[in-house]
């Protein structure tokens, strides 16, 4: 096989997966399907928590930032918590938790990195749009066809429908997912555990 189709072949399969997923979410409500994972817990608030010792290390996710202006990494924010939500312009739920997203970012300042990853839009400028109409500062990378998405280990706390929110721990590890739209006292009652841990 040619390394030109071998690379179609991939870029078809990211994009598949990446549709499903878009196709499965942008729903204000939560589901917990596909984990199989030990040791997660759901709680009143429709997130599900991993503890300390259940936790998996974050995938490296890499990839251009949505304005252009260079790289991102999630491994270069090691050392703090970080909420790394996945959205797109084109997602209802996803329009309704920006302001409470933007709001909790400035709340928490320097002791919470707050990193977006922006799927399926496949004009950039439509995110960029998105993020200028409701005050998001905080950095997103540019992910059209999901392939950063994927990187997330099955069974984990993985990303299953957009938006998704999902609290990654000091160490890179996964501490916290949502999968639904998140209001600022419910992101609260994510990252407050998690950031109590690095005291």
């Amino acid at each position: 096989m040619s390394r030109t189709s071998s690379r179609r072949i991939r870029f078809t399969a990211a994009l598949g997966a990446a549709s499903a997923l878009a196709l499965a979410g942008c729903s204000s409500s939560a589901s917990g399907g596909g984990d199989s994972g030990v040791g997660f817990v759901t709680g009143k608030g429709g997130f599900a928590t991993a503890g300390p010792a259940e936790r998996v290390a974050a995938p490296d996710i890499t990839g251009t930032s949505l304005d252009g202006s260079g790289t991102l990494k999630l491994s270069d924010y090691r050392g703090k918590v970080v909420v790394l939500n996945i959205w797109g312009s084109w997602c209802s739920p996803c329009r309704a938790e920006a302001k409470g997203l933007q709001e909790a970012s400035e709340k928490y300042g320097d002791r919470v990195q707050f990193l977006g990853i922006n799927t399926r839009d496949t004009d950039p400028a439509n995110a960029v749009a998105f993020e200028r109409n409701f005050g998001v500062t905080y950095p997103s990378i540019y992910d059209p066809d999901g392939a950063e998405i994927l990187k997330f280990p099955k069974g984990s706390l993985n990303p299953q429908s957009i938006p998704t929110t999902i609290v990654v721990d000091q160490d890179g590890k996964l501490a916290a997912r949502a999968m639904r739209a998140m209001s600022t006292e419910d992101l609260q009652k994510m990252v407050d555990p998690v950031l109590a841990e690095s005291k």
